[in-house]
């Protein structure tokens, strides 16, 4: 089934490509290696974990949030949008919910609402 999927978002990146074209970087598009992410070998979990249990985690610190007032957690929302953010060409921050970004590309992968982003904020620094 990974594999599987695996294949599929290859194909969908290698259609992408010649239609774009190699190398080329569209206004706002985010440019690959400019997320802190990119630069390493697995996020705060392992991928595996991650994929399966983000949710999770997510709603874990939520509640540890707003009912107990503890922030900075290594599965929190800010941590996961300021390491997962890429930049454009011009180095402003893309939004991890922007289409074919981090969260978006994935969420649209399995039909997943992502609304997270109505209240937080999809791009590193922002209130």
């Amino acid at each position: 089934m990974i594999r599987i999927r695996s294949i599929m978002l290859f194909l969908a990146s290698a259609v992408l490509g010649l239609v774009v074209g190699p190398g080329t970087v569209l206004a706002g598009e985010a440019v690959e290696g400019t997320a802190k992410a990119d630069k390493l070998e697995q996020c705060v979990e392992p991928t595996a974990v991650m994929r399966r249990n983000h949710f999770t985690f997510i709603k874990h610190q939520r509640d540890l949030t707003v009912r107990q007032g503890i922030r900075g957690s290594k599965h929190s929302l800010a941590g996961c949008v300021d390491c997962h953010a890429r930049k454009d060409a011009s180095g402003k921050a893309v939004p991890v919910d922007a289409p074919g970004q981090f969260c978006a590309g994935c969420h649209e992968y399995v039909a997943a609402s992502l609304d997270c982003f109505s209240c937080h904020s999809a791009v590193p620094g922002e209130k």
